[in-house]
């Protein structure tokens, strides 16, 4: 690997990816391929088939890029997908549990294997909004999937059928000797894919569970209206007591908002009269005493 000499082969994330690259090299899985450019050690270009059918991606063949943080293993890597698949938006980056965008559920026992074997479970699921996520129709997905085969990535030189050619003779011979792989996904992420399956069941039972109870609503909606229509006619049977209380709150509803400004205007008035009143009694006397006092000192020191 002509990258090897451009890194320090010392440094625990170079090794951790040197490792990576040997086991993948060797991997007889005919599900995934991966390996990192030539130039670029921490820059890798993955394929990988869809989920078996009756998944609409089955026949896909899909093709993606990942790139490795300086940290790596401590901080996940990013991944995108180069190949339009109707699931995923090409060339952005996608927002998974095992991507850079879920630091807190990524652990750095896992590898670019187990991320891969992971994407490829997650395809089945909803977008939900997801960062890099498609919505799309099934008859969509499965055109992508049948023009998939035939792309080419323009770095790698090879179209995806290419790639994935010397993989399945691989698996073929590991299977004739009995030594095929199958590579499991970690409990936590079979967890965070139930969890997606589960809302996507919830969503479909809760619009059948909408659809039964909007007849019950309307009946109930209909209730009330009888039970009122009923009441005026039953009104008449005692017909002075519920016009007498109908009428007595009004009056004391307006009563206490009627009185209560009265009393304050009335409490306010006298204020400023009672001061402006008394000051200037004592305060105008006091200055025309100095007044004249100081015409007084004035005129004797001229005169």
């Amino acid at each position: 690997m002509s990258t090897r000499g451009q890194f320090n082969t010392k440094s625990p994330t170079v090794r951790r990816i040197m490792k990576e690259a040997a086991e993948l090299a060797s991997s007889t899985s005919p599900d995934y391929h991966a390996e990192p450019l030539e130039s670029n050690l921490f820059e890798w270009h993955f394929t990988i088939r869809g989920p078996p059918s009756p998944s609409p991606y089955a026949q896909g063949l899909y093709h993606g890029r990942i790139a490795l943080p300086p940290t790596y293993p401590l901080r996940p890597p990013a991944f995108r997908f180069l190949t339009p698949s109707g699931r995923f938006e090409a060339n952005r980056e996608i927002c998974l549990s095992i991507s850079g965008h879920h630091e807190e559920t990524w652990q750095p026992a896992w590898g670019i294997r187990t991320a891969l074997v992971a994407i490829r479970s997650f395809m089945d699921t909803d977008a939900a909004g997801q960062l890099g996520g498609l919505e799309c129709t099934e008859a969509a997905r499965k055109r992508f999937a049948g023009e998939s085969r035939a792309w080419k990535c323009p770095s790698c030189g090879k179209s995806n059928e290419e790639i994935m050619k010397a993989k399945e003779e691989a698996a073929k011979e590991a299977e004739a000797n009995g030594s095929s792989e199958e590579e499991a996904v970690p409990e936590e992420l079979r967890l965070a894919y139930r969890e997606d399956l589960a809302k996507k069941e919830e969503g479909g039972s809760s619009k059948s569970s909408t659809g039964v109870s909007t007849p019950t609503s309307s009946q109930d909606k209909t209730s009330p209206i009888e039970t009122s229509t009923k009441s005026p006619e039953t009104a008449p049977s005692s017909t002075g007591e519920p016009r007498s209380t109908t009428s007595q709150p009004v009056p004391t509803r307006t009563a206490p908002q009627a009185f209560t400004p009265a009393p304050l205007q009335q409490r306010v008035a006298p204020r400023p009269a009672a001061v402006n009143n008394g000051i200037p009694s004592w305060v105008d006397k006091a200055i025309y005493g100095i007044i004249a006092a100081l015409a007084f000192m004035i005129i004797r020191r001229i005169f």
